[in-house]
């Protein structure tokens, strides 16, 4: 009997189990060294999802080095690694090194057992903001080595750290046909908006104000042909800025409700607790997703 068979209906037997006595999908998928022997594909969505056939973005390129090894997340669908080429090339033409790649997705994707909600299928990536110093790093420095927070200390504005050359590599991100959006921390956009143009609608509405972005930016793919079961996130940029720019009340609120929110009317009743990525279990991820876990 084949050692794949016998994954397999390991893997039945516990998707057979009540969930409370599920083991938690986090833990089978960090357990996981290396990628699934199957066709490169996403499966699902980006929050709640797996993939198979990921390829190990190399821990050192011509413009880029992946960064604490250890984590073994520098694992992408075959798009994430030709849009990374494509933008370290781009970095170097802003007079960077290139750049230095963070968090990518696990060998065969699926919640993480620390950190992101997302990056479960391959076409999540976190870019530090810092200019690469050298792309030489040897492993225990790219383990100490830290990025650079590009906000101020009251978190309503860039610093000095943020510079133009940023804003350009941003922009070539954003301009590339095969990402759907980038997350940045707000006053990034704020300062983008501050120079928008109509013209810059198509590539400026991609970049997304969130929180926790102050050290890197967060660029997501969209769904690769080839990834039939890849579901695109909802809504899309275009229909959330409503074929806008982004530079408008919501990105205001980033800046003032978020940092100082007002004062509730009413007493806040407790909200119960939302299951999050390490609460999954199998049963909460695309069907196809055991299939990822018991190929060799």
């Amino acid at each position: 009997m084949g050692r794949s068979f016998l994954s397999l209906l390991v893997l039945t037997a516990v998707l057979a189990a009540p969930a409370a006595a599920q083991q938690k999908a986090n833990d089978l998928f960090g357990a996981k060294r290396v990628a699934s022997a199957q066709p490169p594909a996403a499966i699902g969505s980006y929050a709640k999802g797996c993939a198979a056939g990921l390829v190990r973005l190399p821990e050192t390129g011509p413009g880029w080095q992946a960064m604490r090894l250890s984590r073994n997340r520098n694992w992408a669908h075959p798009a994430m690694v030709d849009f990374i080429e494509r933008l370290a090339r781009r970095a170097q033409g802003q007079g960077w090194a290139g750049l230095y790649v963070g968090d990518i997705s696990q060998p065969r994707g699926g919640p993480m057992t620390s950190g992101h909600a997302s990056h479960q299928i391959g076409l999540d990536a976190d870019i530090w903001m810092r200019p690469p110093d050298r792309l030489n790093l040897t492993r225990a420095e790219r383990e100490e080595i830290s990025s650079i927070n590009v906000r101020s200390a009251d978190r309503t504005s860039v610093n000095g750290n943020f510079t133009r050359a940023h804003y350009n590599i941003l922009k070539a991100a954003a301009s590339d046909p095969a990402v759907d959006r980038i997350f940045v921390t707000p006053p990034v956009k704020v300062v983008m908006c501050k120079t928008a143009r109509p013209a810059d609608t198509p590539w400026l509405q991609k970049i997304r104000p969130y929180y926790g972005h102050n050290t890197h930016f967060h660029v997501r793919l969209k769904c690769p042909s080839g990834s039939p079961d890849c579901k695109t996130q909802q809504p899309t940029v275009a229909e959330l800025s409503n074929g806008g720019n982004g530079c408008d009340e919501t990105l205001e609120w980033w800046i003032t409700d978020y940092l100082n929110p007002p004062e509730p009317t009413e007493p806040d009743k407790p909200k119960p607790k939302r299951r999050g990525a390490r609460d999954y279990t199998m049963k909460d991820l695309p069907r196809q997703c055991a299939q990822v876990l018991a190929s060799r």
